[in-house]
């Protein structure tokens, strides 16, 4: 067998653009970004009131509480970035951790 036999002609594949998501990947991706945000806002109106509270010398909502929004507001931060660099099943997935994150904090806190 002679060179030109043994090798192949490898093709390199052209450039196409990335495909977008549907429209419903993005508005979940949208929705669980508006609950990771307002859970960040919430976490931190809930240490101001802790604050103030303090000092005022009132009680305010407590460690327990403020500890419970941050938790939560920090898990939903970083499981809604995963979602916006990934797509897929894994976005889809992060997407409901934020949501399960921010139902969470909301019943136990609010709700319960």
């Amino acid at each position: 067998m002679t060179n030109e036999q043994m090798t192949e002609d490898l093709r390199i594949p052209e450039r196409t653009e990335p495909r977008r998501p549907s429209r419903i990947a993005r508005t979940w991706r949208g929705t669980t970004g508006v609950l990771a945000a307002g859970s960040l806002l919430l976490a931190l109106a809930v240490i101001g009131v802790q604050v103030h509270a303090g000092n005022r010398g009132l009680p305010g909502p407590g460690a327990f509480v403020v500890t419970g929004h941050v938790v939560a507001a920090v898990v939903a931060v970083a499981a809604q970035v995963v979602a916006d660099r990934r797509g897929g099943r894994v976005g889809a997935l992060c997407g409901l951790v934020v949501l399960v994150a921010v139902a969470t904090s909301l019943w136990l806190f609010w709700y319960a």
